[in-house]
């Protein structure tokens, strides 16, 4: 009898945050163009496990905070198809526990996708570089290739074009508070969306400046649609304030918003 421990590998798909979200224009496929700084966030992380299963089917559970999707539609699951279906790699069981809220703004999803891709490559020896992986992150998410390399990046095109950039944010406090029953559907977040034009800014410039001026010189373009429909998620950024944020700001196209706090 084969007493041998089940191959198995555990992660923390971690959160990301944006430092600023500029939207330049649309493209002619009908996505926009982009400007943000992504920012990878530790403190705030889901949990997966995923452990062969050479005797059965895949499968998903998946538990925590509630998804409005069911297992097998998710990006863990579509990120495991993709990979068996180019290299015939074995079925597995893949557990997720969600603790980053969908719906939020911080690529939950993505992140969980990502890391999915990265394990299994890992588990089955697949030899994929990490241009491979962020190649293959990319088909499932504008934002999956982040998480690949999953650290802070200037990102362009539809945010899949990565710059990698230094950000120390070690001195302070990162708070990421949601307002209760807030969730905000991107696509609603496009749909009142404004196109700002003007010059602004360049994000990579001007977190260079003083975290004090931030507020003044870094902004996200969804807040002029999103705060109108949700004054909740827009009082919740200005408590931040209240409470002394050196910067507050709505993250991807929300529903969360974060601060930053001095230690």
């Amino acid at each position: 009898m084969n007493t041998s421990p089940t191959p198995r590998l555990k992660s923390r798909p971690n959160c990301k945050i944006n430092l600023g979200l500029h939207v330049v224009g649309k493209r002619p496929d009908g996505y926009h163009d982009l400007e943000t700084i992504f920012l990878p966030v530790a403190q705030l992380a889901d949990e997966l496990e995923i452990a062969l299963q050479p005797d059965g089917e895949t499968t998903m559970t998946q538990d925590g905070i509630a998804l409005d999707n069911a297992p097998d539609d998710n990006l863990c699951m579509r990120a495991y198809r993709l990979l068996q279906e180019e290299f015939g790699i074995p079925s597995v069981a893949i557990r997720l526990h969600k603790c980053i809220p969908f719906g939020a703004g911080l690529g939950g999803g993505s992140s969980d996708a990502a890391f999915t891709l990265k394990m299994l490559n890992q588990l089955f020896s697949l030899g994929l570089t990490i241009e491979g992986l962020e190649q293959r992150a990319a088909r499932l998410g504008a934002d999956c290739a982040f998480f690949i390399q999953n650290r802070p990046a200037f990102a362009t095109g539809i945010g899949d074009c990565l710059q990698p950039i230094d950000i120390d944010l070690s001195a302070f406090d990162i708070v990421i508070e949601i307002p209760p029953d807030e969730h905000v559907n991107t696509r609603e977040a496009y749909a009142g969306l404004r196109l700002l034009g003007g010059s602004r800014p360049h994000l990579p410039s001007a977190v260079l400046q003083p975290i004090a001026e931030w507020r003044h010189l870094i902004t996200n373009d969804f807040e002029t649609s999103v705060f109108p429909a949700h004054p909740a998620i827009a009082a919740l950024k200005q408590d931040m304030y209240r409470r002394g944020a050196l910067y507050a700001s709505m993250t991807g196209s929300g529903a969360a918003v974060f601060g930053l706090f001095e230690k």
